[in-house]
């Protein structure tokens, strides 16, 4: 009787403390991030991993473990086109995702990479607080996506044989674009073309489903697309590739923390935009020594060329979406104001 009495007094006194690991537990969120790339550590690999894995540690830090971000590498927690959709959905927390890839669902969102509209990194960067950006997230935000960290690559293009510089050089190329308004201005200069996401490239090259891919320079680095290209056009000095790549994250799940963890999640966001550009960029330089060394001829557009191709994409891929609604229009006059 005696054990039966110290059994039962020592459950009541652990009873508190267990309740009180419970209630532990219970205050510890954990946030799952997808992407597409191939992943690595916070200091070796494709950037937009280690923004990734920068992002989760930052915020798991200053949250003293209240927040817990998990990164999925290569659509290993879910496929690639689904990541957006999901989000929307409350299925899926966060992800890296290009922007466009959205844009069977959310027109708008074709503006992160409408060819030859943005040209450089300031012109870019310059999109967050202007009336572009202020619009573009507000969109999101009604399609129950919240816009965490932004982030723009220039990309180029690697060629299983010729170059492709010159609008004339796509006639007869099957081309990947990445973006249904990129696949309009290579359709007007010549250029059958096909959708597929980046990490689907090499696969494309390889079996000649594809001969040019257009993609970002981090993106022809992290696919290996060296091995298979004869040619690089380079986005080192200039080009009419400019992609929106942000991290960005469900509203019903942002919605549901805190108030303190929210703006954590911002801030980290907003901190790391920095470290994001200056990863795109150095890319831009690396991918013409990985190539040139793999033996690929490396050239760079001018302005001249850039020109072309602007005046090619304003007649089809800016035209095209602009009548696609008023809200649409309205978003490309909005960009084009950002010099």
């Amino acid at each position: 009787m005696a054990l039966t009495r110290r059994t039962l007094v020592s459950a009541a006194l652990a009873a508190p403390a267990l309740i009180g690991l419970g209630r532990a537990a219970q205050a510890a969120t954990t946030l799952k991030l997808s992407h597409q790339f191939p992943g690595g550590t916070v200091d070796e690999g494709d950037f937009r991993d280690r923004m990734c894995r920068k992002f989760a540690a930052a915020v798991q830090e200053r949250s003293k473990g209240a927040l817990e971000v998990q990164v999925y590498p290569g659509s290993s927690l879910m496929k690639t086109n689904a990541q957006f959709s999901a989000m929307r959905k409350g299925a899926l927390d966060m992800s890296l995702y290009p922007l466009p890839y959205a844009g069977g669902e959310v027109p708008e969102t074709n503006i992160g990479l409408m060819p030859a509209l943005v040209t450089s990194y300031p012109q870019a960067m310059a999109w967050k607080a202007a009336p572009v950006g202020r619009k573009l997230t507000e969109i999101l935000l009604s399609k129950n996506i919240v816009l965490v960290s932004w982030v723009w690559q220039a990309g180029g293009v690697a060629s299983r044989e010729r170059p492709l510089v010159r609008p004339e050089d796509a006639k007869g190329l099957k081309v990947r674009g990445g973006s249904r308004e990129m696949d309009l201005m290579m359709k007007a200069a010549g250029a059958a073309t096909l959708s597929l996401p980046s990490n689907e490239s090499y696969a494309a090259m390889q079996t000649g489903a594809c001969d040019a891919v257009i993609t970002s320079s981090t993106s022809l680095i992290s696919f290996r697309l060296e091995e298979l290209a004869k040619s690089l056009t380079s986005a080192r000095d200039r080009s009419y590739w400019f992609m929106l790549e942000p991290i960005m994250m469900s509203k019903t799940i942002f919605d549901g923390l805190t108030k303190d963890q929210r703006d954590l999640i911002m801030t980290v966001g907003a901190e790391l935009e920095t470290f994001g550009q200056e990863g795109a960029k150095a890319d831009d330089t690396r991918v013409e020594q990985i190539f040139g060394k793999a033996g690929a001829k490396v050239e760079n557009l001018d302005e001249a060329t850039l020109n072309r191709w602007r005046d090619l994409a304003r007649d089809s891929a800016w035209k095209d979406y602009a009548a696609k609604s008023s809200s649409c229009a309205e978003m490309l006059k909005l960009a084009e104001a950002v010099a």
